[in-house]
């Protein structure tokens, strides 16, 4: 099974699993080991499941201002432990490939693995609403037929960029390409370099 195939199968079980409860504040069952590269592609896509459905829920326009404003922390929140996840999956890699002798002209990509694995992984959610919207009996024949051609582009995507993460790790592996993390220092999120939160601690 190639990487990308491990990655789809646990964002699809992952994705379905949310369903079970279709609930942001449920308590997922993982069934992986702590700390393994596993369990890191769970928590990542059970993130991603619970955050699609905030932002669902935020644009109720019956929703009321304080309800709103909780959730828009809470998907901030929630954005945070999403950056975290990525990174602790690129670290995963670097680890792994950290005494791959590298070729003299070797290049770098525009991404890390991991950001591109965080696409799959909503590329998972996608599909899975996607596939939701096909199966209606209650909308138009216009509507399903949209929505068809969408499920077909999103499959299409799913593929070419699984194709793409196993060729980038298969590059890395052979020294062919090397890697490198940037912490994405969110500057909004950081008492200390946000204005609003460092002017109001005086």
């Amino acid at each position: 099974m190639t990487f990308s195939e491990t990655c789809n199968k646990i964002f699809i079980q992952t994705t379905e699993h949310y369903h079970k409860f279709d609930n942001v504040d449920a308590t997922p069952e993982n069934p992986y080991e702590e700390g393994t590269i596993e369990d890191l592609l769970f928590r990542k896509n059970w993130i991603d499941a619970v955050q699609w459905h905030l932002e669902d829920i935020i644009r109720d326009p019956e929703i009321q201002p304080d309800e709103a404003l909780k959730i828009k922390r809470r998907i901030d929140s929630s954005n945070q432990d999403r950056t975290d996840l990525v990174e602790s999956i690129d670290d995963f890699f670097m680890e792994k490939y950290k005494d791959v002798k590298i070729a003299s002209d070797a290049t770098i990509n525009t991404e890390s693995p991991a950001w591109a694995i965080d696409r799959l992984s909503i590329l998972a959610l996608k599909i899975y609403h996607m596939e939701q919207e096909v199966k209606r009996t209650d909308a138009s024949a216009e509507h399903l037929e949209k929505c068809n051609l969408k499920l077909s582009v999103l499959l299409q995507q799913r593929e070419d960029l699984s194709t793409a993460i196993d060729q980038l790790i298969a590059d890395i592996e052979a020294g062919n390409k090397y890697m490198k993390t940037y912490k994405q220092m969110k500057m909004y999120n950081d008492p200390a370099l946000n204005p609003i939160l460092y002017k109001n601690k005086k």
